[in-house]
């Protein structure tokens, strides 16, 4: 590990300003992420900015009835506000399906919005990635990628985002406030996310040195019948293999809102927009799922060795949505 210097910031305009100017500065929060890749000699830091101690902790009621959750609230106490867990409770389950519990109690909402791929290949200096060196290729496309994406990917990147957090931020239409010395801006989370192109280490639309300030959850978002399930290699501490994020509202017999967010399967959280336009004004049933589910994985491309993942997606999203309309079917 190289020196790095290091210091606390107590203002949001002290770390905006020690930032400033610097490429090689990054801002602090839990450290979960930022640090493991510092171990490893992906991240080399001329500079950390600790921003734990900045008054961005909290979740507030937002006047249409959202939610604002501040970005140095811990991955514990957002799963645990009781107003999370009412409003929005599929967001409360992703983040409790994330990470261990030691985890959940280092980590911020800021810092897990801005975490990297776990892609083997980004991790391993030995070998190339686009994400790490720019138009240095990318090792997954011919070699281990059982669990990399089925949509969005090109043939510079074939990673996943490993959030779980965002998924059911991107289902609720979560806009994400940031700061910088010009001033404060936000942005919503389906933009958030660069699509995959020819330089895939530009991953967020953030300017040059913004901070994350809070993330917000509009009042029109708010479902309190929601859900999150997530598929992993054990049950334990572990990447999502396919996760779903979904809330569905059925009145008079009709579906009068749904909103579906996939993880697992691309470079950020998929927003499931074909899934929703099928069912919505739709009467719901088993068949009318599937069908939802095929529409939005009919644009999958699969690798090699993870066409599973189209099956589990759209099982996951058939039982999820049945789930929740009580009409999932016994397997």
């Amino acid at each position: 590990m190289k020196e790095f210097a290091y210091q606390h910031a107590t203002q949001v305009h002290e770390a905006l300003t020690a930032v400033a100017g610097n490429a090689g500065a990054r801002y602090l929060g839990g450290g979960t992420n930022l640090v493991d890749l510092m171990k490893c000699g992906v991240e080399e830091p001329t500079r950390l900015v600790d921003v734990r101690r900045l008054p961005l902790d909290g979740v507030q009621d937002a006047p249409d009835g959202g939610l604002v959750i501040g970005a140095t609230t811990t991955n514990s106490d957002a799963a645990a506000h009781p107003e999370v867990r009412r409003r929005f409770p599929a967001l409360a389950q992703a983040v409790l399906a994330g990470a261990s519990g030691q985890l959940r109690n280092m980590a911020t909402v800021g810092g897990n919005l801005l975490q990297r791929t776990r892609c083997g290949y980004f991790t391993d200096l030995s070998s190339p990635c686009n994400k790490r060196i720019p138009g240095s290729g990318c090792a997954a496309i011919a070699g281990v990628h059982h669990n990399h994406a089925i949509l969005g990917h090109t043939a510079h990147c074939v990673a996943t985002h490993p959030s779980d957090l965002a998924v059911a931020l991107c289902a609720f239409d979560a806009v994400v406030r940031y700061e910088t010395l010009d001033g404060t801006g936000e942005i919503p989370l389906a933009q958030f996310y660069l699509p995959v192109d020819d330089r895939p280490d530009r991953e967020t639309a953030l300017p040059p040195g913004a901070l994350i300030t809070a993330v917000a959850l509009p009042g029109a978002a708010r479902s309190p019948r929601s859900r999150y399930r997530k598929v992993r290699e054990r049950a334990s501490y572990a990447f999502a293999t396919v996760s779903v994020a979904a809330a569905l509202d059925v009145r008079d017999g009709v579906v009068r809102d749904v909103r579906i967010a996939l993880g697992g399967v691309a470079s950020h959280p998929w927003r499931a927009r074909s899934a929703e336009a099928v069912l919505r004004d739709a009467r719901p049933t088993a068949e009318l799922f599937r069908a939802a589910a095929e529409a939005e994985l009919s644009a999958a491309k699969p690798l090699r060795d993870n066409g599973y993942k189209v099956a589990l997606a759209r099982n996951l999203v058939e039982a999820v949505l049945g789930g929740l309309a009580g009409t999932e079917r016994t397997r």
